[in-house]
């Protein structure tokens, strides 16, 4: 398994930098947030063209980019084609990147209050964006994330089967699902199978209530409640059976770091990578 760094977490930097930082502690590869200042999906190929050479120059492959568009579930025929239109845009840069993965959401609302006809309208405009992403040899990923249609492994296979595309899978995240409250350890991984494409590493913990940094409030199937990133070790998500799922199950893609805990970005991502490694060394004995 290799380890990717997400620019997202190093938002204060601009791409070039933050892929220098990634280098420097160590990371195998960059998941690049597609939004404002890194990457957006009408960036000019010149641009893009220029930030592949900087991958390379530090040794970084870029796993997958972080796209933002989609949210086909609740939007208009109007908004989607433009979501579409994006995502069309972001394959472009996807091939001179030479990036496997195009993240895209599917939408909300939470899975416990999802309807069917958010799944079908979701799965119309996923399929779109799948067939057009496989002419290019490229693969979408859903990420397992809260406040969306794909909140558990349930609902992730439940898209995946209206979708029926081969090459849309899921971005397993065990901090999301801790916030989700649903399984995220071994189980989950012999689950999704052949349909988890990728791997997201955070911690959180809950908390009272949502005032100092680092902290936010979602909806969830308990009600409102209140969380607090943390670096990884200090929540109160156990990534143990995640880890040995991924390693029983043969997954040899990528784990990327995406920490957002209220630390100096350098120090949280250094803090992190630490911990991974140390918990990979012992799931390894």
């Amino acid at each position: 398994m290799r380890i990717a760094a997400f620019s997202g977490s190093l938002i204060d930097y601009d791409l070039k930098e933050a892929m220098a930082v990634s280098a420097s502690l160590g990371f195998d590869g960059i998941e690049i947030a597609c939004r404002e200042p890194h990457l957006h999906p009408d960036m000019p190929l010149m641009q893009v063209r220029e930030i592949k050479s900087a991958a390379e120059d530090h040794g970084l492959a870029i796993p997958a980019l972080a796209g933002y568009m989609g949210h086909f579930s609740t939007a208009q025929a109007e908004a989607c084609a433009a979501e579409y239109d994006r995502f069309m845009e972001l394959l472009e840069r996807s091939v001179l990147l030479e990036s496997d993965m195009i993240r895209v959401f599917p939408g909300g609302p939470n899975a416990f209050l999802a309807e069917p006809e958010h799944y079908e309208k979701a799965a119309y405009w996923i399929r779109r964006c799948a067939d057009e992403a496989r002419k290019a040899g490229k693969r979408i990923a859903l990420e397992i994330h809260n406040l969306s249609l794909v909140e558990t492994v349930d609902s992730a296979l439940h898209l995946s089967d209206l979708v029926g595309r081969d090459n849309v899978g899921f971005i397993h995240d065990a901090g999301n699902m801790y916030i989700t409250d649903t399984g995220y350890g071994e189980e989950s991984v012999r689950r999704l199978g052949s349909r988890l494409f990728h791997v997201h590493i955070k911690d959180e913990k809950r908390i009272a209530s949502a005032v100092a940094p680092g902290t936010f409030k979602n909806l969830t199937r308990h009600g409102e409640e209140s969380f607090l990133q943390c670096r990884l070790g200090e929540g109160e998500v156990d990534h143990g059976g995640l880890l040995r799922g991924l390693k029983e199950s043969g997954y040899d893609g990528w784990l990327t770091l995406e920490c957002a805990a209220p630390y100096p970005p350098i120090e949280r991502l250094a803090w992190d990578m630490k911990m991974l490694r140390t918990w990979l060394r012992a799931v390894e004995v």
